[in-house]
């Protein structure tokens, strides 16, 4: 079971959500943080990457897998090189926003 950090709150607690027993990995949604941090749509927000990555530091000292949502290729590339063991880089509300136009 993967359990899911969308908060500020939740990025701290990374390496307590990942212990937890049944917990097999983490997935970090950069969308969600930026929304709680108060910089709604900015998921490549300084602030927002900074809590990503003590996501990231969180999990990897349980020695769990952890993913990240990144649809930007840059931020892609960036978290995979940070430790991203999964990385979501589609989503079907983007496709379908995108083939829209």
């Amino acid at each position: 079971m993967l359990g899911q950090i969308g908060t500020a709150e939740g990025a701290a607690a990374a390496e307590a959500i990942a212990a937890t027993p049944g917990i097999d990995g983490v997935f970090v949604g950069p969308s969600d943080l930026a929304a709680s941090m108060g910089v709604l749509g900015q998921q490549t927000h300084p602030d927002v990457i900074a809590a990503v990555h003590r996501a990231f530091d969180g999990v990897a000292a349980t020695g769990k897998p952890v993913g990240v949502n990144a649809f930007d290729p840059q931020a892609a590339h960036a978290y995979a090189e940070a430790g991203a063991r999964f990385l979501l880089v589609g989503a079907d509300v983007a496709l379908v926003a995108r083939a829209s136009y």
